[in-house]
């Protein structure tokens, strides 16, 4: 009884109220914005709004990936050009900034900066690595017993932070052999010259750093080279054994990145460490006889530096081409 009721008075009732709910959903699916006639007022200018900001975003991105692909082919560009060693500089100086800080004084740094810029225009970045790792032994054997150092007189000035004499005096005979070699001088049978020189300088310079500070915090016995007569850590000219061997395995280890680094061959590696010995023992003999004697006050430690590395660039030189010759 209910059910035929159900079935003769709501079923058809029910169906009736069906029908217009599904055209209303079927034009509303059509024109959804007829239903929400807010979104349909509002939504040209939304829709334009957000189509030219998603424009803009997707234009500024690739713009700065077209400027970063651009730095980086810069950056390695072979041969080097000014503009990519200025930029990696730029770089490489603006992220290692807390270590420069801690072994340079601003001028220092801006005297590093120039011969960092000239270093990568000449060599490329396996001549940079070389003077980066350079200064970073430097400066790590120059912080060695800072404290015992300092009391006893025998510490670089300003905490080891060195100025632009002593990057100038460390480096002079890098950047001629630098110039030497951009300028194309002497022209193929002398670009691998040019490169062993440079390696020989930074090796003859790493060399008499360590040696000297290591002999000054670990020394126990320090002799006059000129007289073998013992004196106090510190004497121009004194050396160690101690400051002697580390100063050997700092001029190994330089060279062995120079090497690894393709710009010497094994041969190569050993001239610069021989060259470095020898030019070391001529700097201890010209700061035993000659450095702060009367007449010869002009020669202090950044002149006496460019007669060292100058002296191991020469060496080198003078050694390979002896050895072609043979």
């Amino acid at each position: 009884m209910a059910f035929s009721t159900l079935s003769s008075t709501a079923l058809p009732l029910l169906l009736h109220y069906q029908k217009p709910k599904l055209s209303f959903l079927t034009s509303n699916l059509q024109n959804p914005f007829n239903y929400f006639p807010q979104i349909s007022t509002l939504n040209p200018k939304h829709h334009h709004k957000m189509s030219r900001t998603s424009s803009i975003k997707v234009q500024a991105s690739f713009t700065d990936l077209g400027i970063v692909e651009r730095a980086i082919q810069l950056v390695q560009s072979s041969p080097p050009t000014w503009q990519s060693a200025l930029l990696s500089n730029i770089i490489i100086f603006t992220v290692g900034s807390p270590l420069l800080v801690s072994g340079l004084s601003v001028f220092g740094i801006a005297a590093a900066f120039l011969l960092g810029t000239l270093t990568w225009r000449a060599f490329g970045s396996s001549g940079f690595l070389l003077v980066a790792t350079y200064f970073v032994i430097g400066t790590a054997a120059t912080k060695v017993k800072m404290a015992q150092k300092e009391a006893q007189g025998v510490a670089e000035k300003r905490k080891g932070r060195r100025g632009p004499g002593s990057v100038i005096g460390s480096s002079a005979a890098g950047c001629v052999c630098a110039f030497l070699s951009i300028n194309g001088v002497g022209g193929e049978a002398f670009t691998h010259l040019w490169v062993l020189a440079f390696v020989a300088s930074f090796c003859t310079k790493l060399s008499d750093t360590v040696s000297s500070e290591i002999g000054k915090a670990y020394g126990k016995t320090t002799y006059l080279v000129t007289t073998f007569k013992i004196v106090p850590r510190g004497t121009e000219g004194a050396v160690s054994a101690e400051g002697t061997l580390a100063g050997l395995l700092a001029s190994v280890l330089l060279a062995s990145v120079g090497y690894l680094m393709g710009q010497i061959n094994v041969p190569g590696a050993a001239i610069c460490v021989i060259a470095a010995q020898i030019a070391n023992f001529g700097e201890s003999l010209i700061g035993a006889s000659l450095q702060e004697k009367e007449g010869f006050r002009w020669l202090n430690n950044d002149v006496v530096n460019v007669i060292n590395i100058s002296l191991g660039s020469i060496i080198a030189v003078l050694m390979q081409k002896i050895i072609l010759q043979s």
